[in-house]
């Protein structure tokens, strides 16, 4: 991932990084397992995706979308949209669709859009909240972060 701009440097901005380095190596498995035609392990990696995600999205949408919505409105839009329809695929990992032939291919040209999604955070927001941002701010990413219970230990 991205380490030009410094911006990791910031615990919230490591925590998201982190986040997203292990839905990457996630998203990998879940090729591997469609590759093999097992729709089980694609499911139950998807599962995992989403439960990495949830949090993740929190922080994202109530502390840094927030934040940088007045200077980005389309930008900020736009990565919104995108969590609605990644996390709607993924949610149905836990359903009847996984008897559908075409959910597969759907989980896959979602989780393409997901690592598109990534980059996009990675060179974009992320730099952009680094400048951006104020120390109000960033206290109410850290207290998003704190409201979801999650803390990464280092990889």
């Amino acid at each position: 991932m991205c380490e030009y701009c410094g911006c990791q440097a910031l615990g919230a901005i490591d925590e998201l990084t982190q986040e997203h380095e292990r839905v990457v190596t996630l998203i990998s498995h879940v090729r591997d397992a469609h590759g093999g035609g097992n729709v089980a392990r694609m499911a139950e990696f998807a599962r995992e995706i989403a439960a990495l995600l949830g949090p993740h999205t929190q922080v994202e949408e109530h502390g840094l979308f927030p934040a940088l919505a007045a200077d980005f409105p389309e930008q900020m839009a736009e990565l919104q949209d995108e969590h609605r329809r990644i996390d709607a695929v993924l949610a149905e990992a836990d359903g009847p669709f996984l008897g559908d032939p075409t959910w597969p291919r759907r989980l896959i040209e979602t989780l393409d859009l997901l690592r598109h999604h990534i980059l996009k955070e990675q060179d974009g927001v992320f730099p952009a909240a680094l400048a951006y941002l104020t120390t109000e701010q960033w206290e109410v990413v850290e207290a998003v972060r704190a409201r979801t219970g999650t803390r990464l230990s280092s990889p």
